[in-house]
């Protein structure tokens, strides 16, 4: 349903942080200094694995105006690095398990000496063996490379595994009349944020530590900071600087740079900045996890689906990080938007000698997703149906249950979303134009590929206690109102709508509204801006405290004799009569989640207070001769509920295309033995605007969702979930061959190419 556009909500207001941006006037963490600030490096491990025996720290002080070294001997409070598991160091002790494993740090009085001192300090190593391949990882003669506190988790190289089983596989399975069977894998995707890590730690009077940095969670920082120098978290003032892009990459890592920045700090009292280089950046901090998944999908005759059994593996990398999370996100997206009665899936996060993976924008979905399209594209030509057509049979509707058994009650627009997309790109009449084409072209050939997927925002039923938000109002003397939430603006747009739904549900302009910045020292935690989940959390806590206040305003209006219809013309002559007479101007807003649960022993569960849905379709050409592929044109249709502002959220579905279209099509980090074959964005292929459609179509259902500020659900991640899997179904029509592994480089297609 559509829902008629009041003032403020689905207008496309501009972002009041774009200015500051385009000037140049915004201040990131390499933008700031503070007096008698020293700058960090960190000397890091040459070695995918290896025994620490002999650091020489008398050769770091070979320059006079190094300043300090750091090791693990000198950490104050636990040597961690705290996320979700504590089996990360924040400097190595006696083993180094991959390349660019901080072991230890020099402060200096400029960058340029710090990594001077550090490419001259002396560390003496004893290699150890190397497993850098996950399934080899899993075998039983595997040497054993993750930490004592890891082990005790999964035992041997595995650290977690999941299982999720609905109804009976293996009678679905011989219900069916076509089993398809696959092996599917994708490898790494880098972040390649406009702006790399930095953080600035500053010791402040009292014993307390502020640490300025870029960031999606500052309360994750806050903790991090406070277990590594062992202080309390209320002695931690973490303050988020304008972040120049994130999409996960943000989430965890900062936690470790934040926490080596501050160490330094601590030892020396004095400031210290520290800000990651391209190349360091690249090689050292978090990517997509790369996976293998084997998928068996069974079905009827006409299409409909009646068993898949599904198993995945993701390479974690040398520390667990978020794979806990990541891997739960790949275990409830697996059987994708379906209606599938028989469901086995059994997901693996493993542990190896290369860089901690971690969150990347739809975290442990598109290594599903990928597989999930390929096999109902490979469906469709067994059973001679049409690839949207058999989409149509199997997708949910309300009413439906998930794969984990969830009731379906409400704000499912997957059925509508596949109807606007193939009405909008004509489907059929593009199928034969394609064919036509085809026939007449031997050195280029097209392809139209769909894909459809559902995301469930928020973090659900792994993590329900992270799912709150908090948000403060107070309304200011002269009529203004500050409005302060613990959620981040990173790029894409939180800002604005926060904005909107502060300004409509208060009934004024929105310039009287001010968001304030982040600074965990004076704004609620609102859980962490991942997941979706900023603008309906974050959004619902907004909501939540401008009803307060509004309910206050009106009370101090009828009872100095006005009339309701008058408060938005005299609304500064209310905020008056508040500062006047004494009454509290100030407001609290809270918001939680419906309530989920979630088995671990069977998977099932109500494992997300909402979904969102995407349907998006893309037509390719491929170079016969080359390899080479164009996306000529796209259409992409979102269910997120009612969407805030058109023009943001148009914005934020363009960008996860061109990502998407990135991660299908060119995104590659070959890795050998532990070493990624990479040093920076030079050797890393990025779509630019020359690889995307500039006239994509966008379109929005907006199936609403009762319990979202205004009807909104989530968007942020979805959109690069479904584009990538779009293109390769794109991709395999066109070469007459199914598509398997990621990324579709030139010799990739060719090699599809000459198997078709």
């Amino acid at each position: 349903m559509t829902h008629m556009r009041t003032t403020l909500i689905g207008a496309g207001l501009s972002r009041p942080d774009a200015v500051d941006k385009v000037r140049g006037d915004a201040k990131y963490v390499d933008d700031l200094a503070f007096p008698g600030m020293l700058h960090g490096w960190v000397v890091r491990s040459p070695l995918p694995h290896a025994k620490v025996m002999h650091v020489d720290l008398a050769s770091a002080f070979s320059h006079p105006d190094v300043s300090c070294l750091v090791t693990h001997e000198d950490v104050p409070g636990k040597n961690v690095v705290h996320v979700i598991y504590d089996d990360q160091p924040a400097l190595a002790c006696d083993v180094v398990r991959y390349v660019g494993e901080p072991v230890a740090l020099i402060a200096a009085t400029s960058r340029k000496v710090a990594k001077q001192a550090a490419e001259g300090m002396k560390i003496t190593y004893e290699e150890l063996p190397v497993v850098s391949d996950p399934v080899e990882a899993l075998r039983s003669d595997s040497p054993v490379i993750v930490s004592l506190e890891a082990a005790a988790e999964g035992g041997g190289n595995l650290f977690n595994e999941m299982v999720l089983h609905k109804g009976d596989a293996d009678a679905g399975f011989a219900q069916a009349d076509v089993i398809i069977e696959g092996d599917y894998e994708t490898g790494y995707q880098e972040h390649a944020y406009i702006e790399t890590q930095g953080a600035i730690a500053v010791p402040e009077e009292g014993g307390g530590m502020a640490i300025y940095a870029s960031m999606q969670c500052p309360f994750y920082v806050q903790r991090a900071v406070s277990v590594v120098l062992g202080l309390p978290m209320s002695k931690i003032r973490v303050i988020q600087a304008t972040t120049g892009g994130a999409f996960g990459g943000k989430e965890d890592v900062p936690s470790q740079i934040c926490s080596l920045a501050a160490l330094m700090a601590w030892k020396t009292r004095r400031p210290v900045k520290l800000v990651l280089d391209r190349g360091e950046d690249v090689l050292t901090t978090s990517k997509r996890h790369p996976s293998r998944v084997h998928y068996r999908t069974g079905a009827m005759f006409d299409g409909t689906i009646t068993a898949i059994d599904v198993d995945v593996i993701l390479n974690a990398g040398a520390y667990q990080t978020l794979s806990s999370a990541v891997l739960w996100r790949s275990l409830c997206t697996a059987a994708g938007p379906y209606r599938i009665p028989n469901v086995r899936v059994n997901a693996k996060s493993v542990a190896t000698n290369t860089v901690p993976n971690g969150a990347f924008r739809g975290f442990g979905s598109p290594q599903v997703i990928f597989p999930h399209e390929a096999q109902l594209d490979r469906l469709a030509e067994a059973l001679n149906l049409d690839r949207a057509n058999i989409r149509r049979r199997n997708v949910l509707v309300e009413g439906d249950r998930s794969s984990t058994e969830q009731l379906l009650d409400s704000s499912v627009g997957m059925a509508d979303s596949l109807a606007r997309a193939t009405e909008m790109v004509e489907w059929n009449q593009r199928l034969e134009a394609i064919a036509a084409f085809n026939e007449q072209h031997r050195d280029i050939k097209r392809g139209l590929g769909i894909s459809c997927v559902l995301y469930g925002v928020g973090l659900g039923g792994k993590a329900p206690f992270l799912d709150k938000a908090g948000a403060t109002m107070k309304l200011e003397a002269d009529g203004s109102v500050a409005v302060a939430v613990g959620t981040v603006e990173m790029g894409q747009g939180l800002t604005t709508s926060l904005l909107q739904i502060a300004a409509e549900e208060l009934g004024v302009s929105i310039e009287r509204i001010q968001l304030a910045p982040v600074d965990t020292s004076r704004v609620p935690d609102s859980g962490p801006t991942v997941a979706s989940r900023g603008t309906m959390m974050s959004g619902l806590a907004v909501l939540d405290a401008a009803r307060k206040l509004r309910e206050r305003v009106e009370e101090v209006a009828l009872g100095n004799g006005m009339d309701r219809s008058e408060i938005r013309q005299r609304w500064d002559e209310i905020a008056n009569l508040f500062w006047l007479n004494n009454l509290d101007p100030a407001v609290e807003g809270w918001a939680k989640t419906e309530p989920v649960s979630w088995d671990p022993q069977t998977g099932l569960g109500d494992a997300y207070p909402v979904y969102a849905y995407a349907c998006h379709i893309a037509e390719v050409e491929v170079d016969t001769v080359t390899g080479e592929t164009d996306v000529i044109d796209f259409v992409a249709v979102h269910d997120s509920g009612r969407i805030l502002n058109r023009t943001l959220a148009t914005g934020q579905v363009q960008g996860g295309v061109a990502q998407g279209i990135g991660f299908a099509l060119m995104e590659d980090i070959p890795q050998k033995d532990g070493f990624l074959m990479v040093n920076g964005l030079t050797t890393y292929r990025l779509p630019t605007i020359r690889d995307v459609v500039l006239d994509m179509g966008v379109d929005f259902i907006e199936a609403e969702f009762s319990a979202g500020p205004f009807g909104a659900k989530g968007l942020g991640e979805v959109p690069l979930m479904a584009a990538h899997a779009a293109v390769a179904s794109a991709v395999s029509h066109a070469v007459g061959h199914q598509a398997t592994k990621y990324p579709l480089e030139p010799c990739t297609v060719a090699e599809l190419l000459r198997s078709a």
